[in-house]
Order: structure tokens, then C-alpha cells, then sequence
């Protein structure tokens, strides 16, 4: 069905749930791992509702990370069925009220070694493991995300098309435009699509006015389907990725990213731009909230369940329109139409300082 929306219209994704979870106080920052669909699944189904309700028209099971390696670390790999079947569920739970897709999700293993083929099997053993787990419990199609060896992707892929269902494949690209195993990205993603992936893009680290021209690339590239995923959070032509941004002189990752968290205005403006250059499924990353998502549905002309809460400023009592405005500062007032400097040279004639 996922084929068929995407010959239709531009689809939209979901947000980045594990930061959303760990600013809502349910996802450990660190391993990152999705243990909440199994400790807390009420908030699990919350945020899904939230992405539904602001127009994502799929939505993940939360299984990134919920492979044997990164479950070990928090001492839950005996949890690993458990996670990956009550992720699928819940989110079907909520797919079924808003009429969305459910995608199931495999990530990035860290035992990949290009040169090691033991770590080939064994990655291809864990990814067979959290498919088999997902699939029973109702999977319309598989993202593969953040990964960032052509060699690992592959290996996703064949995991994936052996199910028999449409596989997205996804790739993160930090500094360079290259994979962690020296492939340039159009070369990388004309062989994930010659391979069978239906949907090839990239995801995660960079920021849309980072990823977008690398986008655009894979777009000229491939004949196939092309998403976006991209962080929202703000990142620089030194600094391209969210990882590395500075906050008073430190690294900002993963705790204080809040000052770089991009705008509603910004996500809304980034689903324009890329539409513009053909991208037929946008969504988000880590940072993107439902209001981005709501904003970024809003951009592409639909009306969504939560759009019965978007803004209506005329109604706001400093900054309204005449009918409803109610605020006396002088200030205030003059400073929504000139600059400060405007402004104080206006109020100092008034005799306000």
C-alpha cells in the first residue's frame, strides 16, 4: 500500500520518537534504547497519537535500537521479543483509528565490520531476529535507518525483501558524501535501488538545510522512490551534523541541544523545499515534535485532525488584531512592526524610556 500512496501524493512520515520520549522523561539518554514500548507503553501510545493527530500518515514501530547489541547494555536482551512485538501492536493500535501505514524498523547494529564477514552473519542474525518478531504483529512495509555502510544497508535490504514486503532504505552522512565503506552516495544508492530497495533516501545527523542538496543528488540519481528524514536541529556549514554543535564552548550532544531546535516555520519551509525537488516521502528525525509535523502537513495544503488547534494569532491579546487586542505596553506593541532601535528613538520622543 505504501507503493501505491507514493504513485498518489507525497507521503508524510513520522517525527523522531526516542528524543521526543527522552524529553518527555521516558527514554534513557545514552543507550537510547526503546524499553518504553514495555515499561510504559501508555506513553509510547501517546506520542503516536500525537503523530497521527498532526498528520503523519505513517507510523514507526519504536524499535530502533531494540537489537540484541544495544539491548545488552541495559541488560534487556531477554526483552528483546517482548519490545519489538508490543512496539508493532501499539502502534498498529493507533494506525488503525487515523488510517495510517504501520513501518517496522530496523537501525544500525554497531557490530558491522566491513572487513570482518562473522559480523556480516551476525548482523544479518539480528536483523532476521527483530523482523521476525515485528512481522506477526502487522508490518506494511520495513525502514531501514541510519545506517551508514553500503555493506550493512545490503544486508538490511536482503532481510527485508525476503519478507516480501517494500523495504525503504535509509543512510546517514555526516562530513562527507560518502558511506563509512568509501562508496560516493550516488553510486551507493543506485545500488540499493538496483538491488530491489523501493524507497532509498537519507535520514538522521544533518539538518534540512544540509541534507536537502545531498537529496537532490539521489533524486537525479535513482528512478526509484526518494524520502528525507532529517534532524531538527540547527547545524552549520562547519558543523553539518547535529552531533558536534557547540553550546557554550562544549558539545551540546545529547543534553543541551534545545537552543539549535528548529521552528515549526523552518520544518514547515523544509517540506517545501522538498517537495520542490521531487522527495516523495518527507518526514523527520531526532527533534522533529508533532507541532513541526503538524506545520510541515499544513504546508502541503491538508487540513489534519489537529489543525483544529493551529494557530489563530488575530485572537491573541497582544498580538491581535484590533478587535481583540488588549495589551498596553508601548514596547510591545511598537516592536511587532519596527525594530528596537526603531522603536526606542519613537518612545524616547514620547518620553518612554
Amino acid at each position: 500500500m505504501i507503493l501505491d500512496w507514493l504513485k498518489e501524493d507525497i507521503v508524510l512520515g513520522d517525527g523522531g520518537a526516542i528524543f521526543e520520549l527522552e524529553r518527555r522523561g521516558y527514554v534513557s539518554a545514552g543507550p537510547f534504547t526503546p524499553e518504553v514500548a514495555i515499561e510504559h507503553p501508555e506513553a509510547l501510545k501517546q506520542l503516536q497519537v500525537d503523530f497521527a493527530r498532526a498528520g503523519a500518515q505513517v507510523l514507526q514501530a519504536l524499535t530502533y535500537y531494540a537489537h540484541e547489541e544495544k539491548l545488552k547494555d541495559i541488560g534487556k536482551v531477554d526483552a528483546l521479543a517482548r519490545i519489538n512485538n508490543d512496539a508493532v501492536r501499539i502502534a498498529n493500535e493507533v494506525a488503525k483509528e487515523y488510517g495510517c501505514l504501520v513501518a517496522g524498523n530496523l537501525a544500525n547494529t554497531w557490530i558491522y565490520d566491513p572487513s570482518d564477514p562473522a559480523t556480516h552473519k551476525e548482523t544479518r542474525r539480528q536483523f532476521d531476529k527483530q523482523i521476525e518478531y515485528q512481522i506477526s504483529h502487522g508490518i506494511d512495509f520495513f525502514i531501514a535507518e541510519t545506517l551508514e555502510y553500503l555493506g550493512e544497508a545490503r544486508i538490511a535490504l536482503e532481510a527485508i525483501k525476503a519478507t516480501g514486503k517494500p523495504a525503504m532504505i535509509t543512510l546517514g552522512f555526516k562530513s562527507l558524501d560518502r558511506t563509512l565503506d568509501r562508496v560516493v552516495l550516488e553510486d551507493a544508492f543506485q545500488e540499493l535501488e538496483d538491488s530491489g530497495a523501493d524507497i532509498v533516501g537519507i535520514n538522521c545527523f544533518r539538518d534540512p538545510e544540509h541534507m536537502l542538496p545531498l537529496a537532490a543528488r539521489v533524486r537525479r540519481k535513482v528512478s526509484c522512490f526518494v524520502a528525507t528524514q532529517p534532524v531538527a536541529y540547527r547545524c552549520t556549514a562547519e558543523r553539518p551534523y547535529f552531533q558536534i554543535q557547540k553550546f557554550q564552548g562544549h558539545l551540546a550532544f545529547p543534553l543541551e541541544l534545545d537552543p539549535f531546535v528548529l521552528t515549526r516555520i523552518e520544518m514547515a519551509n523544509y517540506t517545501l523545499k522538498a517537495k520542490e525537488i521531487g522527495i516523495n516521502y518527507i518526514g523527520g528525525c531526532c527533534g522533529t515534535a508533532p507541532h513541526h509535523l503538524r506545520a510541515m502537513a499544513e504546508a502541503l495544503g491538508r487540513s489534519v485532525p489537529n489543525s483544529k488547534y493551529s494557530p489563530r494569532l488575530e485572537l491573541h491579546a497582544i498580538i491581535g488584531d484590533e478587535g481583540h487586542q488588549k495589551e498596553r505596553d508601548e514596547r510591545i506593541l511598537c516592536e511587532q512592526f519596527y525594530d528596537p532601535a526603531v522603536c526606542h528613538f519613537m518612545l524616547e520622543g514620547n518620553g518612554e524610556d
